[in-house]
């Protein structure tokens, strides 16, 4: 397993008993002319195409984490008809929001689920609803387009897959000893985590366990005035985010030393295949 992997796998075990924060969904609006029948084949092709995608996550008995692959797994896919029902809108809305509050077995395979909702004659909603430990947000639109490609043409289009497993051999051959001593010398004096819970109020708020979200939306001058002064000091907008948030911490939280981080794709270049790859 990667890390991450490991890490998602101890939250999914630690908070058995709490709504999996970790679980994602994509909506999709379909118009137009569908064979559900093959839209179902088109899945069970891309899952055929990406064995981790078939994957379950166990603990051996002397407690190491794997994934285990089998060769086939039941499909989670079901159909409902909505046509002529007043209320398609709030039904749809609600077997996605129940799709996404189903946990997830991590022990039992697939990981994802569809559910196909016919809401008109050439109007359907394809919800899908995976736990992240199968793959990562750079990833959701590789799978949407094969899955497409899969529909139109079984696939036939698409080249061969760069295999998960060789994402899993790069990390297995990284010196794992000279990456903890590299983040044991950064965090060196560090005493307590960087806890903003708690510490002010009223700043979003979350629904059902959700994390929650305030957006800031920048209007042109706005933008292109933030831009020349982060360049006119040598900076990119994203060091100046990442600056203003660390202050953000510091005044909210009383420390001096805090830790905090961001999210990147984490695709080595040198490993060929990489930008198409699904999972990470």
């Amino acid at each position: 397993m990667a890390p991450l992997q490991e890490g998602l796998m101890f939250h999914a075990q630690y908070h058995r008993e709490e709504l999996d924060v970790y679980t994602v969904q994509l909506v999709m609006d379909l118009a137009g002319e569908l064979d559900p029948a093959r839209l179902r084949a088109a899945v069970t092709a891309l899952l055929e195409r990406h064995p981790n995608l078939r994957a379950a996550f166990r603990y051996r008995k002397n407690g190491d984490p794997v994934q285990v692959v089998p060769r086939e797994v039941a499909l989670d896919w079901r159909e409902i008809d909505l046509r002529g029902d007043e209320d398609a809108e709030q039904q749809s809305e609600g077997i996605a929001e129940r799709d996404r509050l189903r946990p997830f077995d991590l022990a039992r395979p697939p990981l994802l689920r569809f559910s196909l909702l016919r809401l008109g004659d050439l109007e359907h909603r394809l919800v899908l609803t995976a736990h992240q430990i199968l793959f990562d947000g750079w990833s959701m639109p590789i799978v949407v387009r094969e899955l497409f490609a899969c529909y139109a043409d079984r696939g036939l289009s698409l080249p061969r897959p760069a295999p998960y497993k060789s994402y899993l051999a790069h990390l297995a051959r990284q010196d794992r000893a000279a990456a903890e001593a590299a983040w044991t010398a950064a965090l060196d004096g560090f005493t307590e985590p960087t806890r903003l819970s708690g510490a002010t109020a009223g700043t979003g708020s979350t629904r059902r366990g959700m994390p929650g979200e305030h957006a800031v939306e920048l209007d042109e001058r706005e933008f292109a005035a933030l831009t020349g002064w982060a360049r006119s000091r040598g900076l990119t907008v994203n060091t100046v985010v990442q600056g203003a948030w660390a202050t953000v911490l510091g005044t909210l939280t009383g420390l001096r030393d805090i830790v905090f981080g961001g999210t990147v794709s984490g695709r080595p270049p040198e490993l060929p295949g990489v930008e198409g790859m699904v999972g990470l």
